[in-house]
């Protein structure tokens, strides 16, 4: 089994340097923290929405208990009764505006186009672009105000906290998690370079002149990491970038089964690797080995053990940094295994994103 040598200690070489990665995050990623007073500056809170009855109903009470000066939705051709759901629950809140989106032009993402339109009609000095299945704690957008005038930032991204009540949702959604916080030191967001940029599109405020700066979503029309590549752009045109943890400010349930999980993240996930098929199979491959075939390889060699045992560190790690709880570490050997369709969702070239088709 001479063979399996050179891969574990490449395994553990891998994971010695995402815990590294982590460690530093862990003392250096920013949390939201509670606001300070103002004055702060007139704030247009934007949300894009889609078929979202059922997520407005739990968050859009939250988005209309925080002091801004207009909260404007934009309907993207619902077809679930989401107006209905808006007009019931913002009744004699004049902040609020239900926006009719036009129809989306070739080579616009839909979500790009929704923020577009909405960006064309804010008043705010300060957008904060929002998902509608986003939770705001009161007080939520004063948290975000007061970091980004501590950053002195043009343009923060805020990573919610991620609600995860099934044992399904605590095994795959911390990876987005660990994608963020093993892979970036956050002293290189710090940097000017472009490349050393994250952002998360459920939660991205920016200064309007930054935004103007960038070229707003009308320059990332066609990307479906329109929030990375805004990001990018931000740093390349010299807008001050700043990205933070929503702890309990800003918290969000993605994905409602194991469908849309596939769906969801599927959609993404090869863009994180260069749009590269092969990179992703290696990808999937590295996690196998790392986190699941390391516990029966170590009937073979004991170092095993240890690659198995840094995989577990890493998740306790992670729940030190988001709040999660302590014996999740126990569901890493699942990851691979469940994220195996999600991996091939995303090899595909053609995918299906609220209703509407696309071609990598």
């Amino acid at each position: 089994m001479g063979w399996l040598e050179p891969l574990l200690y490449a395994v553990l070489l891998w994971l010695g340097l995402k815990l590294l990665v982590l460690l530093v995050n862990l003392f250096s990623f920013p949390v939201l923290r509670g606001g300070q007073d103002g004055p702060f500056p007139e704030v247009s809170l934007l949300v894009p929405v889609r078929n979202e009855a059922h997520n407005l109903r739990k968050t859009l009470p939250g988005l209309l208990r925080q002091e801004v000066g207009e909260v404007l939705l934009l309907d993207d051709g619902s077809t679930d009764g989401t107006a209905g759901v808006v007009e019931t629950l913002a009744r004699g809140d004049r902040r609020v505006r239900l926006i009719p989106g036009r129809p989306k032009p070739e080579g616009w993402v839909g979500k790009a186009w929704a923020c577009h339109q909405l960006a064309q009609v804010a008043r705010g000095e300060v957008l904060i672009f929002t998902d509608a299945d986003v939770c705001w704690r009161e007080g939520g957008v004063g948290a975000v105000l007061d970091f980004m005038r501590r950053e002195g930032a043009g343009l923060v991204s805020v990573y919610p906290r991620q609600v995860t009540p099934t044992l399904l949702e605590r095994v795959l959604l911390p990876l987005i998690d660990d994608v963020l916080l093993c892979y970036l030191p956050y002293p290189l967001v710090r940097t000017p370079f472009p490349q050393a940029a994250a952002a998360n599109g459920q939660v991205m405020a920016f200064q309007r002149e930054a935004y103007c700066v960038v070229g707003g979503h009308a320059a990332v029309r066609g990307e479906v990491l329109e929030d990375v590549r805004l990001a990018q752009r931000a740093k390349a045109r010299g807008v001050r970038l700043a990205v933070a943890l929503g702890d309990g400010w800003v918290s969000v349930r993605m994905y409602r089964n194991y469908a849309e999980v596939v769906e969801g993240l599927g959609k993404n996930l090869i863009e994180f690797h260069a749009r590269s098929r092969w990179l992703l199979l290696l990808s999937y491959l590295a996690h196998l080995l790392a986190y699941t075939l390391c516990w029966p390889l170590a009937l073979v060699d004991p170092l095993w053990l240890w690659v198995g045992g840094m995989g577990f560190l890493e998740r306790v790690m992670l729940g030190l940094k988001t709040g999660r709880d302590g014996w999740e570490f126990l569901l890493v050997p699942l990851a691979p295994l469940l994220s195996a369709p999600i991996y091939w969702r995303s090899a595909q070239r053609r995918y299906t994103w609220k209703g509407r088709e696309y071609t990598r």
